[in-house]
């Protein structure tokens, strides 16, 4: 028997994408809105991975479907708002039905404008699918106007005014999203919290069952696993709630347990580092100078 080819569909091209979706072609080849309700997809491209050489908004509000991004399904019964980069890997229910409005933006696009790099300072292009945006009643019509203005803007004549027009209406909605972000942030803050304090809990574990042995030093793409959140959002969500990054909390966590060492052990600042994940006690002594003002030594010989 003939085994099934699984790898990834790869779409390079906003006209290759329309022409599965089963949508009419793009008004312009780098860049189109698509009413969700009109996708028409062929069957032969349902139930399967791909990736999209360009970025994509998608607002869904749905009665039935689900959509998935990386090891998960994110249930749209709700509505929200995503985005994905280029190249991440992407695949649908061939049950959904989607209500909502999907953007386009090829990369070539933003060329020759400050949004081509500045684009890359919004987390939430890599964000997972349980991680997406939800909307209030306020938040949604705003957004639903931005992309009804870039609509608007592709429907008219195109002229050397339009890519400026457009580009501005993608960075008034990425710098809204941007907030509404920091508001769901906020109003989600006791489960925030909670994930706090799990975090807490496997850091605590990784240390105390010296899985620096083994394992080395804890990574943030370790800590967002055990969370089931994506890096991105990890580090977003506690920037928001406690003004430190993963990377911040995990030095925290870690110079916390190299005091508990050097003050409660014999071991010397060499054999600290190897505890804690070092594989070279320079290294050691470099973060936790940086963290505490003062070298392992001298912490050390302050209880000694």
């Amino acid at each position: 028997m003939e085994k099934k080819d699984n790898s990834p569909l790869k779409f390079s091209s906003i006209s290759e994408i329309h022409q599965i979706l089963g949508v009419e072609k793009p008004l312009h080849p780098l860049i189109s809105l698509v009413d969700n309700t009109k996708m028409n997809v062929d069957k032969f491209y349902l139930d399967r991975t791909f990736t999209l050489g360009f970025y994509k908004v998608s607002y869904k509000f749905s009665v039935n479907g689900k959509m998935g991004y990386g090891q998960g399904y994110y249930d749209f019964n709700e509505g929200g708002l995503m985005f994905t980069a280029p190249n991440q890997i992407l695949f649908t229910d061939s049950d959904a039905e989607y209500q909502g409005y999907t953007l386009f933006i090829h990369p070539e696009f933003l060329r020759n404008y400050p949004l081509a790099k500045n684009i890359k300072k919004y987390g939430f292009f890599s964000y997972d699918t349980n991680e997406a945006l939800h909307l209030s009643e306020k938040e949604k019509t705003l957004i639903v106007g931005l992309l009804d203005n870039i609509n608007d803007e592709l429907h008219t004549a195109i002229d050397e005014i339009s890519q400026d027009v457009i580009i501005s209406y993608i960075e008034v909605l990425l710098n809204y999203s941007n907030r509404f972000y920091k508001r769901q942030f906020i109003t989600r803050k006791a489960v925030n919290n909670d994930l706090l304090s799990k975090m807490e809990h496997v850091l605590d574990d990784y240390f105390n069952q010296q899985q620096t042995l083994t394992n080395g030093l804890p990574t943030v793409e370790f800590l967002a696993s055990k969370l089931n959140l994506s890096t991105h959002y990890l580090s977003d969500m506690l920037r928001n709630l406690t003004g430190q990054n993963a990377q911040q909390h995990i030095h925290e966590k870690l110079i916390e347990k190299a005091k508990e060492y050097l003050t409660t052990t014999n071991f010397s600042v060499s054999e600290v580092a190897y505890q804690l994940g070092f594989e070279h006690s320079q290294s050691f002594n470099k973060l936790f100078k940086k963290k505490t003002n003062t070298t392992p030594l001298c912490y050390k010989q302050l209880f000694n």
